[in-house]
């Protein structure tokens, strides 16, 4: 019955995706190939519209799985190599058990077992599926043990050091209530429909998307060692298991029964660069923005516009909030190599790609955060070319800030999230029909800020005319000349009046020069003027203005023309725009403008802060993502800055660059002050959040300016009100 009730859901989330119009974010996603349907190794195969992990499904019942059970090179040379440095062993011995957050064997469920023609264990639950954490697949190879759960979404059971570390470092960490509560989450015992029970399917899979390279020469605890000093892989796996236990008090659903959004979408990454030869091995920066994709065939010509949509629905006594997204980005690169030689790789260099997930049930927790782990699609530039490349992203754990919907009809006017995921591009070779991997050409580490603004068909720009906005941004340029990488953050003002956007701005930049040498100028103003105007939408049913926004110098941009300063969008009720800056004066990046308010600033709260900081010593780049840390508001004149990071470093001279490291520092103590219209700053010696809050008092949108020893840190980050 568990089982059947997990395809309903599954099979809902299908057919409510999609509008069949070609602008919806879920029309794309719920149209992607199975994850490497029919294969059973991907170690040479790459699709895109897939995560990466294989599939092996064939064959099977519907209440059957198949165990493929896959070692550490260092345990043996023997077996089928895959991705990762792992090797696809046949177990000694395989067993199935109940367990409890003590990891004892509590006796075995109802089940048999068979041994399909390649030698692969298939083990049929007789019962029905699991779908709690209360089952394990327990495999040894020679002095090799290792585990799974038994709920893995995909039915082709991975046994290996990932699954591994999500045994021990999950159920262990549960008090036998906690445990409890799962449990009663999986049987229903609240009378409804818990939709957390489905967090365990999810993990289970999600984890073997992860593109995390084992050493070749180490056995499972070396490999363990891996992972758990891989931040970014276990931040994520502790987030999930938080999440899981979680009630199904928790999972509502947002007021309407479909939501479409514009996104404004950053992404800062720091990596390492295989592609050139002669640079091979340089430290790269890049900076990815969202774009609109003009896609033309036999049939004619469509728009791809950077959308959310979350769905909601009630179906067999069901409450569910589902999301997907699809971002088509344009990207810029600087390689920064050994001796201070730069080089700019514009966006002209790469083939416009895509940021896109498939969709999947959320939690909505309190009306204000959207919970949810997201497993983002694999994608391929160049086919037909020389230059073939598969781009790879891991998933990640979505807490996002949605708003309280003005009505019962209407959803969410925003959802504001920032985030992490590692990648990798990959070489490809096309041998016959398919698409085989060769070599890793970059690993990249990518800090992600997205604002989603709620879309309303008929949108007018006029009606941000003579209103006040505060405005924070942060940008980035690459240059091949004597200053190679400027970033810069600023905060401000605008007055808006009949499209003329007037403004005071306050901005500071940190160089780099061509030597290496790092610097840093505070005083820039800025005081010109812009221009800001409707930017219509062409969608299936014929050209409509959605919110979407042109954004220039002085004369307003066509519809389907670049702007001088970028793209942007608007909530339908203009308090917030969000704007991707493009080839700007300013540079690539984000500027965020909120209409200023007469409120006070809250004065207690806590509050979830993501964000990103770039940070440039002589010898060093550093991406520091912010990673769900936390802002307390003690009083009108005090908070609490308690920082967890993900950060990535780049040593120029020795070439390396870091895999992502947790750090989790010391609460810094800020003092606290408004100066009026909704702009608040919080200073520590010489760190200052600068910028500005909401009407509402439950968002704040900060630059992040501070210098630790010789080092200058910068960038931007958003505070969203926890319930």
């Amino acid at each position: 019955m568990r089982f059947t009730l997990s395809l309903l859901l599954s099979s809902t989330l299908l057919l409510t995706a999609g509008c069949g119009s070609g602008e919806d974010a879920l029309e794309g996603a719920a149209n992607q190939p199975n994850d490497f349907a029919g294969n059973k190794n991907p170690v040479d195969d790459f699709s895109s519209g897939s995560t990466g992990d294989s599939t092996n499904t064939g064959g099977l019942a519907s209440n059957e799985v198949r165990v493929t059970m896959e070692v550490p090179g260092g345990v043996t040379s023997e077996g089928e190599p895959t991705r990762r440095n792992l090797r696809i062993v046949q177990p000694d011995r395989v067993s199935v058990y109940f367990t409890n957050p003590v990891l004892q064997n509590l006796g075995e469920p109802p089940i048999s077992t068979r041994t399909d023609s390649e030698g692969f264990t298939i083990i049929e639950f007789t019962e029905g599926l699991p779908l709690g954490p209360n089952v394990i697949i327990d495999a040894s190879y020679g002095n090799t043990r290792m585990r799974a759960l038994a709920a893995d979404a995909d039915r082709d059971v991975k046994v290996n050091p990932f699954s591994e570390y999500l045994v021990r470092n999950t159920l262990s960490s549960y008090t036998a209530g906690e445990f409890q509560t799962i449990m009663d989450c999986v049987a229903d015992e609240g009378g409804e429909l818990c939709l957390n029970k489905y967090v365990w399917s999810t993990l289970a899979d999600q984890v073997h998307d992860f593109e995390i390279d084992i050493p070749p020469n180490v056995g499972l605890s070396g490999a363990l060692d891996v992972l758990e000093n891989r931040g970014d892989f276990a931040r994520y796996v502790g987030a999930m298991a938080d999440y899981a236990v979680l009630d199904e008090t928790s999972s509502g659903k947002i007021s309407a029964s479909s939501a479409d959004y514009n996104s404004v979408f950053l992404g800062i990454e720091l990596g390492q660069t295989f592609l050139e030869s002669t640079l091979s091995g340089s430290g790269q920066w890049g900076v990815r923005t969202a774009q609109e994709e003009v896609l033309t065939d036999e049939n004619g010509t469509g728009y791809v516009y950077p959308a959310l949509t979350l769905t909601s629905f009630d179906a067999f006594n069901i409450r569910v909030t589902s999301l997907a997204n699809d971002i088509p980005y344009d990207r810029e690169a600087l390689i920064h190599q050994d001796g201070n030689n730069f080089f700019v790789r514009g966006s002209e260099y790469w083939e416009r790609n895509t940021h896109s997930s498939s969709p999947g049930a959320a939690t909505l927790m309190d009306d204000t955060r959207l919970l949810a782990g997201r497993a983002l699609y694999q994608s391929i530039t160049g086919r037909g070319s020389s230059k073939i490349i598969g781009w790879t992203r891991n998933p990640y754990y979505l807490n996002a800030f949605t708003s309280l919907p003005v009505d019962e009809t209407s959803g969410p006017d925003r959802v504001i999230s920032g985030y992490f995921s590692a990648g990798k591009a990959i070489e490809l070779v096309a041998e016959g029909d398919r698409l085989e991997r060769l070599g890793t050409l970059e690993d990249q580490y990518l800090s992600v800020l997205e604002v989603n603004l709620l879309r309303q068909e008929g949108f007018d720009a006029g009606t941000l005319s003579g209103r006040d906005y505060n405005v924070v941004y942060l940008a980035t340029r690459f240059s091949d000349d004597t200053t190679p990488l400027t970033i810069e953050a600023g905060v401000g003002q605008w007055q808006i009046n009949t499209g003329t956007v007037s403004q005071s701005q306050s901005f500071t930049t940190v160089q780099r020069d061509s030597t290496g040498t790092v610097t840093t100028d505070a005083t820039g103003t800025r005081t010109e003027s812009w221009t800001l105007s409707n930017r219509t939408s062409r969608l299936s049913k014929g050209d409509v203005d959605i919110g979407r926004l042109n954004l220039d110098i002085t004369t307003a941009s066509g519809d389907f023309e670049q702007p001088d300063i970028g793209i942007g969008a608007s909530s339908p009720d203009g308090t917030l725009m969000a704007f991707n800056l493009d080839d700007s004066p300013l540079g690539d990046g984000i500027l965020i403008a909120n209409e200023q308010t007469a409120n006070s600033a809250p004065a207690t709260g806590q509050f979830r802060l993501q964000g990103v900081a770039l940070a440039l010593t002589a010898d060093t780049n550093r991406l520091r993502h912010f990673d769900n840390a936390l802002l307390t508001i003690d009083s009108s004149s005090a908070a609490t800055l308690s920082p967890v990071l993900l950060t990535s470093t780049h040593s120029v001279n020795d070439q390396t660059v870091t895999k992502p490291v947790l750090e989790r520092l010391p609460d810094v103590t800020l003092t606290y002050s408004q100066s009026g219209d909704g702009q608040v700053q919080f200073t520590a010696g010489n760190l200052v959040l600068e910028g500005f809050h909401t009407a509402s008092q439950d968002q704040f949108y900060l630059r992040f300016r501070t210098t630790e020893g010789n080092g200058e840190q910068i960038g931007l980050v958003i505070a969203t009100r926890l319930p």
